[in-house]
């Protein structure tokens, strides 16, 4: 059973850990308008990013969506350089130009995140189309929202990927809202395995946001992708805290209920996995974790805001 191996608790631990601190920060420092661009936060997501991310390899990629920083930490992202970016200084992963929605850090694999609706699916089975001509073994993994999977590019790229057996890994995040728009008012049916199912490909769908089932998941289909048996989809149904862009919680706006959230609440899978870890050396992780924000964020605020060259840089491959 993994969920009696201690050095995988305490891995699984860190990161949610690291995650969400680091995104309360931001909502802490967020009203002072020292970050420079708006935010959509993972919190109450983390679970879906890092049982995934913690059952790659490294030489694996993924793509995202706008609220990408949970998925960007998780498979290794430079937290002094995302912060930067948010800060819009020379210093970010995207040399401030993008902010929070454009999270990119290649040297770890995390390919780039967009601030448009399902516009990385058929990026990432592109990309997946390249690793396979060129005979590569490692593993695409897409992440989008519920609301990308209403999308026509979604399907284009879910039934390109299953004729090609690409080597791509679908991980649908399910928190049920498309911005305020329930996604039973946008689809007939809670369907989404068997739209992909239909496609020629294995899906799965985790209700309960486990992250030992969700990394056990991810580790069962990279493989399967690996033996070069094509794309697999995953909906990991999941909740974010915050309202859907910006620091606060949005209730007053009555599209769902304060009891919604407060249910994934008190089965958090942080205060979860808290509760799992020997408590010998605990204080002294969190402690280095809370070291390391601060320094990325000092760093954020000594840094720059770029040149106005910058205007004229990196916008077409040279």
């Amino acid at each position: 059973m993994i969920e009696n191996n201690p050095e995988l608790i305490e891995r699984f631990y860190k990161s949610l850990y690291r995650i969400r601190r680091t995104e309360e920060e931001i909502a802490r420092i967020y009203p002072t308008d020292r970050i420079k661009s708006p935010v959509h936060l993972s919190i109450g997501q983390e679970a879906a990013s890092v049982g995934v991310c913690e059952a790659l390899q490294p030489d694996d990629v993924v793509f995202g969506t706008y609220r990408g920083h949970a998925m960007y930490l998780a498979k290794g992202g430079d937290l002094k350089k995302m912060i930067a970016e948010l800060y819009g200084k020379i210093t970010g992963c995207a040399r401030g130009k993008g902010g929070s929605m454009h999270m990119i850090d290649i040297e770890h694999g995390i390919m780039g995140t967009s601030a448009i609706v399902g516009t990385t699916i058929p990026i990432s089975v592109g990309y997946a189309y390249g690793l396979k001509y060129r005979g590569r073994d490692s593993v695409v993994v897409s992440f989008f929202g519920d609301g990308a999977a209403d999308e026509g590019a979604f399907h284009e790229a879910l039934s390109f990927a299953a004729l090609k057996r690409l080597p791509v890994l679908f991980v649908c995040e399910n928190n049920y809202y498309a911005i305020h728009s329930h996604h039973l008012e946008r689809r007939h049916s809670d369907n989404l395995c068997e739209r992909a199912g239909t496609y020629g490909m294995p899906s799965e769908r985790i209700e309960d946001g486990d992250i030992f089932k969700i990394y056990e998941s991810a580790g069962k289909y990279c493989e399967r992708i690996r033996r070069g048996e094509g794309p697999a989809f995953l909906e990991i149904v999941t909740c974010r805290w915050r309202e859907h862009v910006g620091p606060n919680d949005d209730f007053h706006l009555g599209y769902r209920k304060k009891e919604d959230v407060e249910c994934w609440m008190e089965n958090d899978e942080l205060k979860r996995l808290r509760r799992m870890l020997n408590l010998n050396g605990q204080d002294r992780m969190e402690a280095e974790i809370e070291d390391e924000i601060r320094t990325a964020f000092d760093f954020a605020e000594s840094s720059l805001f770029p040149d106005k060259s910058e205007l004229h840089e990196h916008l077409f491959k040279e």
